[in-house]
This record gives structure tokens, sequence and C-alpha cells, in this order.
């Protein structure tokens, strides 16, 4: 058996999974909150990175076989060899140029970002397989992505590839995205706006689509407005890239049909139908986990690649 660890070191949890690194079958799975200091605090993250190299060692413990490979996906820029996250302010204090296969004692390590991680997911284990060209939307506090072409994920330079929540719908919107940006699609749907786009009435997205659901016309306006900008989003990238599929992930996507009806009315109205032939947009299979066996799949991947040199 191929046996691989993933990790998802996320800013809530830090998740992890034991993986037959052929099937995508999870042999065990870890979770556990994320202990971190204040920034700017001298303890650079001892207490989540002590708690990831345990994991590690639990995981490893639990294996009937030798691990071929180590993946850790987290929020940020991963550096060009992918051993560690280059790029990461304002969270999780001593994670940026963190060299994992140093930290963990380890060969090798390899480190991507986690929507990116996700995608992998998708594509190696989920309902991605066998499908070359992939853009997926993890909709959640913000909204993260990734792009795969040709089967391979796209990091692009400096490994900015796939921030697919920073591009701008509305230019005149003086609301700017963490990049600067205004109006993105992150500020657009991410949970961490809605009391912004609600003027303080509702302060989730689940609060929100309640609200929606049980008729309330400014929830009802507040939320389809948001879906209505998604949408003009997922076709925008549809005229941008035309992949094969889109896969959407993440917590927001839990909404369900209050997500997906409306959102399949507004792009049967926008999106740009080439001799008929529609992009089909699929919910992630993966929820809270993808991360971790995206992680996963991406270093057994490398491992792979290496040995076909």
């Amino acid at each position: 058996m191929t046996t691989a660890i993933g990790i998802d070191l996320g800013g809530t949890n830090i998740k992890g999974v034991l993986l037959n690194a052929t099937t995508g079958e999870i042999l065990h799975r870890a979770v556990q909150a994320t202990e971190s200091e204040p920034m700017g605090s001298n303890g650079q993250g001892s207490h989540w990175k002590q708690a990831v190299f345990q994991m590690v060692q639990d995981l490893k413990f639990k294996s009937a076989y030798a691990i071929e490979a180590i993946g850790v996906a987290a929020p940020g820029l991963p550096n060009n060899s992918n051993s560690a996250i280059r790029n990461m302010p304002g969270r999780l204090d001593g994670l940026e140029n963190l060299v994992w296969s140093e930290f963990l004692g380890e060969k090798e390590v390899r480190v991507l970002n986690d929507a990116h991680a996700a995608l992998m997911a998708e594509a190696k284990f989920g309902v991605g397989q066998g499908i070359k060209n992939i853009v997926m939307l993890t909709l959640g506090t913000g909204v993260g992505g990734g792009i795969l072409i040709n089967g391979e994920l796209y990091q692009g330079n400096y490994q900015m590839a796939g921030h697919l929540g920073h591009m701008t719908l509305d230019v005149d919107k003086e609301d700017p995205g963490i990049t600067g940006m205004p109006g993105t699609l992150e500020n657009a749907i991410g949970d961490a706006t809605v009391s912004i786009r609600s003027f303080g009435k509702f302060t989730s997205t689940k609060a929100l689509v309640q609200a929606y659901l049980q008729g309330d016309a400014f929830a009802t306006y507040v939320w389809l407005n948001s879906v209505r900008k998604l949408a003009l989003g997922l076709c925008s990238l549809g005229n941008l890239l035309s992949p094969d599929l889109i896969i959407l992930g993440g917590g927001i996507t839990k909404a369900g049909e209050a997500l997906y009806k409306p959102l399949a009315s507004f792009i049967e109205v926008y999106e740009w139908k080439n001799s008929g032939k529609k992009t089909p947009i699929q919910q992630a299979y993966y929820s809270d986990i993808a991360g971790a066996v995206g992680a996963a799949g991406f270093a057994m991947n490398r491992v792979l690649q290496g040995q076909l040199l």
C-alpha cells in the first residue's frame, strides 16, 4: 500500500489524515484546535508547531506501512520549491519561511496553499477524477481557489495563481479586499463581509440564508445579490479559462439548494454558451478534510514525479 500523511493547518483547526495515496481511502484522521499566540509574541507558533509535530508522529505510528510522502496545506503563498509558506501576514505567527522538512525531521515535506490542496483532493480522488482542466472555488470566510491545467496544478509566478476571490467585480466599490483590489468576489460573498453587506442585520451566511428561506425581503435582496455576483465571477472564469468543470467547496456551499438553485438561474442569463455547451458546476466531494487529503496527494505526486526523472 502506498501511504502518505496530509496536514491542513488552519487558523481554527489542525486536521490530519493517513491516506492510501493510491485509492484516496482515509485510513486514519485527526483533528484538534489550533492554539496560536498573538502576532508579535515570542512564541513564534510554538503551540501549533508542536501540535502538528505530534500529529504527524501519531499518524506515522498508526500506519502499518512506511510513509512515502508528507504534505502540509496552509494559508498563504508557498515558495517556489513548495518547501515553506513564504508569505502569510497577519495570522499564524512563525509560519512564514518555516521549512517543514527541517522542522519535522523528514527528508522531504511538500507545502501548498490550502485552497490549492482542496483542488488537488478533488482532482485526484473526488469529483474531478480524470478531468484535466478544472477551476475550483472555496467559499468560506473568504474565497479561495485553484486552477488545474492539463492535469497539473497551476501555481503561476511566485505561486500566486488561483486566488480567484481577489478578482474585481465592481471597480467603483469602495471596499478594497486584502490585496487592495476594489469590489472583489471575496467581499461579495465571503462570510467575513456578511455584516457589512447586510448593514449589520446579519453576522453570518448561515443566519442570512435562514432568513432568506423564511421569506425575509431584505435577506432575499442581500443573498441573491451575492449569488448573482458569484455567477458573474464563475461566468468570467469560464470565458477566461474555459474549464471542463467548475467545483465549489467550502462552508457556504452547505446552503445547498438555497445557493445552487438561484446560482443556476443567474448563470443561465450570463453564461456564454458556445454552440449551446455549458460548463458543469459540481459540489466538492470532500468537505472539511479536503486540505489534508489534497496535501497528501500533492506530496505523493511529487514523489512519483521524482521517481520518473
